[in-house]
């Protein structure tokens, strides 16, 4: 048994036995190998998200949240890679590295079979990128939680003519041209909306203050600016 599919194997053995907590060497032995590498594939399976527990000491062990994870799912090659096409491109997006850890978790939960085929359907996608391609600055994480959460962010920023400002900012949604991504938010400094480019962040923190419920459309934006459109789901 490969890697890969022990992984796969891992989470469905502590699915079937949730609540009971496995040990590593009951784990190693169901899977002949050692125990210090069943801990290292926890360990991995943690890092990408699957909510697998451990209890140390007598009597410990690893259990997982069976309400938090995926059964098998019937997702076909095609439609698996298509998913993964679309969150290819979602490098200096928000949420990108959650994007990673999504598609883990769905090639993961696929059935081995259909999970060897999106893979090998997926080494035949190429994307062409220019040699002098700049890196699209990422959306710090403290941004994403301030939206998540709806808090009140602190941000030194930075505006065109390289002047500094520290401002309490509402955020209210992210949005996005061809290659940057803005955080629009209620400016407390200015009394006012405003739209602020990501790559001019300079610094953020996270207040304890929850923001006001302000919603997008109700924002004295410039509507000659763009159109926007809400991501759909379903």
């Amino acid at each position: 048994m490969n890697r890969t599919d022990r992984l796969y194997a891992l989470v469905e053995e502590l699915r079937a036995c949730a609540p009971r907590r496995l040990t590593s060497r009951e784990l190693a032995a169901r899977f002949e190998v050692s125990a210090r590498t069943i801990e290292r594939d926890i360990g991995a399976l943690q890092q990408a998200g699957v909510p697998i527990y451990a209890d140390v000491g007598r009597g410990g062990g690893y259990t997982l949240d069976r309400s938090r994870t995926l059964p098998p799912l019937n997702f076909t090659p095609s439609e698996a890679v298509a998913v993964a096409i679309t969150l290819a491109r979602a490098d200096g997006s928000p949420y990108s590295k959650a994007a990673r850890t999504a598609l883990q978790k769905i090639v993961t939960a696929m059935s081995d079979g259909d999970g060897d085929a999106a893979r090998e359907l997926a080494d035949r996608i190429r994307f062409l990128v220019p040699p002098d391609e700049p890196v699209p600055a990422s959306v710090p994480a403290v941004l994403e939680e301030a939206m998540t959460a709806r808090r009140v962010v602190r941000m030194q920023y930075e505006d065109v003519a390289g002047t500094r400002t520290a401002r309490d900012v509402e955020p209210v949604a992210f949005t996005a041209s061809a290659r940057t991504w803005y955080l629009i938010g209620w400016c407390r400094l200015r009394d006012a909306a405003r739209v602020f480019r990501i790559d001019r962040v300079r610094g953020a923190a996270l207040l304890e203050e929850t923001a006001p419920d302000r919603r997008f459309d109700e924002l004295p934006l410039d509507p000659r600016a763009a159109i926007s459109r809400a991501l759909e789901f379903g």
